[in-house]
């Protein structure tokens, strides 16, 4: 496994992990109307937008198997709440369901962390949806609950939670048994 940072040429990869990762992990949870309509084609577009022109403190790192083939994709960034230079937020982590539980998120959540202490970030967090079977994911890291909104996503409202860590440096970061 391979983990390095995204670059424009990676946007096709990326949108396929988007949309397939989606369809897998909010199964049942989204309408399968929305999940149906998902367009590879328009996440890659949204990515090649989003490799090309970073903004400052922005980082998208990639997954990549034995095979070369993007499995996953990690993006942060500055806190879009607080807009905060030193408060990060981790806006998305998307792996391929056959990937999962593999410690590749781990992996690369560990790498964000050595780019955000590098910066000089002090704090974490990101918003999950609350019926996401990840956030299990999240608080085995440490992640505490901060905040709850309410968003759309096609036709049905649901919960996001904000997960926090108020300092990075206590982020749990252990190897799976």
């Amino acid at each position: 496994m391979k983990i390095r940072f995204a670059t424009p040429e990676d946007a096709a990869g990326i949108a396929q992990v988007h949309v397939d990762s989606w369809k897998t992990t909010y199964k049942g949870i989204v309408s399968d109307i929305y999940l149906d309509n998902l367009s590879v084609q328009e996440r890659r577009t949204k990515w090649q937008k989003r490799l090309q022109d970073p903004e400052p403190g922005e980082g998208v790192m990639v997954a990549e198997n034995d095979r070369g083939q993007i499995c996953g994709f990690l993006d942060y960034g500055v806190d879009r709440e607080s807009g905060k230079v030193h408060e990060a937020e981790l806006y998305a982590v998307y792996l391929l369901q056959s990937e999962q539980r593999k410690g590749i998120g781990r992996q690369m959540v560990d790498r964000m962390l050595s780019e955000l202490q590098a910066r000089e970030y002090r704090s974490l967090m990101i918003w999950v949806l609350e019926q996401n079977p990840a956030i299990a994911f999240y608080q085995r890291l440490g992640g505490k609950e901060v905040d709850r909104k309410e968003i759309q996503i096609g036709d049905e409202r649901f919960t996001e939670i904000a997960l926090s860590w108020q300092d990075i440096t206590a982020l749990k970061i252990q190897k799976e048994d």
